[in-house]
């Protein structure tokens, strides 16, 4: 069969626009999004470990081996930065803190944001390339500007587990690069986890996808987010991924819809595809079977109030030390219930944040939770002009 030359042109056209077209279909798989699960990643069956909790409350949503002890690569540096901002918020460090750079930080290998020996970085951006980028050089910078040493850094991160209740957990340094003896577990990384996300600052940094970090010296690296489910999953916006050959692909994240924050940690996964899509798919699963609603907010004026004997204010406005929320299944009718235990009065003066009782959440008659009642605002003693005053009024009403 013969063909003119207007057939052939067109003809070989649409063959190249054929392969062009396999070739886009290709790279657009290959760059979907990583949230999407499949019954190949099914959370219950993959990887050597997995955890599942409701940050408010805690409660365990899916358990799985989660006490084994095994390298979690760089979900160590969830303690790193953990420690930095509680260092910050105790006042010890600022943000805004000039951090030398050691030659044994410049030298770090792995994750890193390229670090020149001898100069000069804030802490907050550091922490902020550790948090995003995972690096490396960072980390040791941080450890050496905060304890003096990465040695005593690393004592200070098994101080703070211990204090945890971590006690599958064992850190070497604070990096998570491979070290004889280094190890954690699903609920001790979980448990880390929801400390780290306690801090506000936090998030400003974990859903950050795409950034130029700039050197002192005008050069710049462009740090990418390791966390790809803070693109790619409806509601993540914070976690922390780790990878080495013994560690496998690990990642511990949290996710938020409506009232309900979960943490799922994901270890000894084969690859990253499979790690984050079993992540997905813990997290549907919580959010598809479990709900979380607030009944007392941190921080809000609760109906009770207490009695200041001697106070500028009669009586003071009080609240909850933490959050206090109902967490059920979906499926579940249970009778959940509050009850206070608050003292009747106190003396002035007080200060917000004073404990005078505590609040209990049960379930069908069962304590499930405890917070502690606190004044929410300042009332300063009566003085003698205060007093006379008020004698005064009381006076002339009568």
């Amino acid at each position: 069969m013969k063909y003119s030359k207007t057939k052939l042109t067109i003809i070989s056209v649409a063959v190249v626009a054929l392969f062009v077209l396999a070739s886009v279909l290709t790279v657009l798989l290959q760059l979907r999004p990583v949230g999407v699960a499949s019954a190949a990643t099914d959370f219950k069956s993959v990887g050597r470990a997995a955890y599942l909790i409701d940050y408010a409350t805690g409660s365990v949503i899916y358990a799985r081996n989660e006490n084994d002890r095994h390298p979690i690569a760089s979900m160590v540096k969830i303690m790193t930065a953990m420690l930095t901002f509680e260092a910050i918020e105790r006042g010890e460090a600022a943000l805004d803190d000039d951090v030398a750079i050691s030659a044994e930080a410049a030298s770090m290998g792995g994750s890193q944001v390229f670090l020149d020996a001898d100069t000069t970085h804030k802490l907050g951006d550091l922490l902020k390339t550790v948090i995003v980028a995972s690096a490396n050089d960072s980390c040791v910078a941080i450890a050496e500007h905060l304890e003096g040493s990465v040695g005593g850094f690393v004592a200070k991160m098994n101080a703070r587990a211990t204090e945890l209740g971590m006690t599958n957990t064992s850190f070497k340094n604070c990096t998570g690069l491979p070290a004889a003896e280094s190890f954690s577990c699903a609920k001790d990384v979980a448990t880390m986890f929801a400390q780290l996300i306690n801090h506000p600052k936090y998030y400003e940094y974990a859903g950050v996808w795409l950034e130029d970090y700039a050197h002192p010296d005008g050069r710049k690296t462009t740090i990418t987010n390791t966390n790809k489910l803070v693109r790619f999953y409806n509601g993540c916006d914070g976690g922390k991924t780790g990878f080495t050959n013994e560690a496998k692909f690990c990642l511990a994240a949290t996710a938020k819809r409506a009232d309900m924050r979960v943490i799922a940690v994901m270890m000894g996964a084969d690859s990253s595809k499979v790690r984050n899509a079993a992540v997905s798919s813990m997290f549907d699963y919580a959010f598809a079977n479990y709900s979380n609603e607030i009944l007392l907010k941190a921080g809000e004026n609760l109906e009770n109030t207490v009695e200041v004997v001697g106070g500028k204010k009669a009586y003071a406005t009080l609240t909850v030390s933490r959050d206090v929320a109902r967490f059920a299944s979906r499926q579940e009718s249970a009778d959940f219930e509050l009850r206070y235990e608050i003292t009747d009065r106190v003396k002035a003066p007080v200060r917000r944040g004073d404990a005078v009782g505590k609040v209990y959440l049960l379930k069908d008659g069962v304590v499930l939770f405890e917070t502690e009642v606190v004044v929410n605002e300042d009332v300063e003693r009566m003085s003698l002009f205060d007093a006379i005053g008020e004698i005064g009024k009381q006076w002339s009403i009568g």
